[in-house]
């Protein structure tokens, strides 16, 4: 964006406008879920207070470590992405998905209640924004949408981050999703030294940063907006180009490399779970003691656990190699035929959480270099 179109739609907002923001939108009947320190990582957790939003902190992110470090240059976002992503607030963990209650005349089905929450997501990064895209394709633009997903997503109010920094494991510019924020956000802000550079993104984020304390934005200020921007760029060595990505994972399914990255994978299942845009589900009939009360309950489950693939009588993939392929294969090949986009983001979480510190874009790489006629 060029200085002159930031000037038509960017302002200054001061450090302190921050509490203002989450006032208005809790005013707005917003539910506030905002990065929070938990554990030694930064989550995600609902909040009233900008005060539990990590102020100098930065984080040291490796193939199967995570730090967090301090930093009192970091401001309230210099940290990137932790084991916590959106998609638990708009596709839960657990969610019923039908009650069946037994009557004088039946069985009576009905739908699970909406229970009406409206989200306000404060610090979304361009990676997350794709995740949702790429989780909207899956739950929203099929034959079938999901209506718990459905009446999340469409109440949901977005303040994104543009990120300032990259950690060691983020990959998002190769893959085109990040790190700036290009769409999907109702607010973004980059921060600065002393405050945000604010833009809006559709009319809901125009009507409340008319309610928020900004100032006019200076050439300056937009100037260091854009190289703290590039330094997120700059600092990114990963890579994963897109280009040919859908043909060379279906033309390697039987490299040996397979065989080696099995030896090392524990078929944990951490990288599913901290993936942005996984969406394997199981389903389970849960009744009380008297079987009148039938909840038909949906989980989070992942190709990698072992009774996954389970059908007439047997398992389909009985063995680490086999799963892991299937993983990577779908999210980066066949993804791409059943929802034209691929299934990664960048954001390296998988990398980082994996306990043995199994990185896709090696192996990827590794099927690339050694590729096969």
């Amino acid at each position: 964006m060029s200085t002159n179109a930031a000037h038509e739609t960017a302002q200054f907002m001061p450090h302190t406008g921050l509490q203002r923001l989450i006032d208005v939108l809790c005013v707005r009947g917003y539910n506030v879920v905002a990065p929070k320190l938990s554990q030694g990582a930064v989550v995600y957790e609902p909040t009233t207070s900008a005060a539990t939003i990590p102020f100098g902190w930065i984080e040291a992110q490796e193939p199967g470590k995570y730090r967090l470090i301090e930093d009192g240059e970091a401001g309230y976002f210099g940290y990137t992405v932790g084991p916590h992503s959106w998609k638990q607030f708009l596709f839960p963990p657990r969610a019923v998905v039908s009650t069946s209650v037994r009557t004088e005349d039946g069985w009576n089905v009905s739908p699970p209640a909406d229970d009406g929450v409206s989200y306000a997501f404060l610090g979304v990064r361009a990676c997350e924004i794709a995740a949702i895209e790429v989780q909207d394709r899956v739950f929203l633009q099929q034959a079938y949408v999901d209506p718990i997903y459905a009446a999340r997503r469409e109440r949901v109010f977005i303040v994104a981050v543009n990120c300032t920094r990259a950690a060691s494991t983020c990959f998002c510019n190769s893959m085109r999703t990040g790190p700036r924020c290009q769409r999907g956000f109702d607010l973004a802000l980059t921060e600065l030294p002393d405050g945000f550079v604010l833009e809006a993104g559709s009319d809901r984020g125009r009507e409340i940063a008319r309610q928020l304390p900004l100032q006019m934005i200076a050439d300056a200020q937009l100037v260091t907006a854009e190289q703290l921007r590039q330094r997120a760029v700059d600092q990114q060595t990963r890579s994963l180009p897109v280009d040919g990505l859908h043909d060379l994972m279906l033309r390697q399914l039987q490299h040996p490399r397979w065989n080696e990255v099995a030896e090392r994978c524990l078929s944990c299942t951490n990288c599913t779970q901290v993936c942005p845009t996984c969406f394997c589900s199981s389903v389970q009939e849960v009744t009380d003691l008297d079987a009148a009360h039938v909840d038909r309950v949906r989980t989070w489950d992942s190709c990698f656990n072992f009774d996954f693939s389970y059908m007439n009588g047997g398992v389909v993939r009985n063995t680490i190699r086999s799963r892991y392929r299937q993983w990577l294969t779908h999210k980066l090949g066949t993804w791409f035929d059943q929802f034209d986009t691929c299934g990664c983001v960048g954001c390296g979480r998988c990398i980082t959480w994996c306990p043995v510190g199994i990185d896709l874009t090696e192996e990827v790489a590794a099927l690339r270099s050694e590729s096969t006629p």
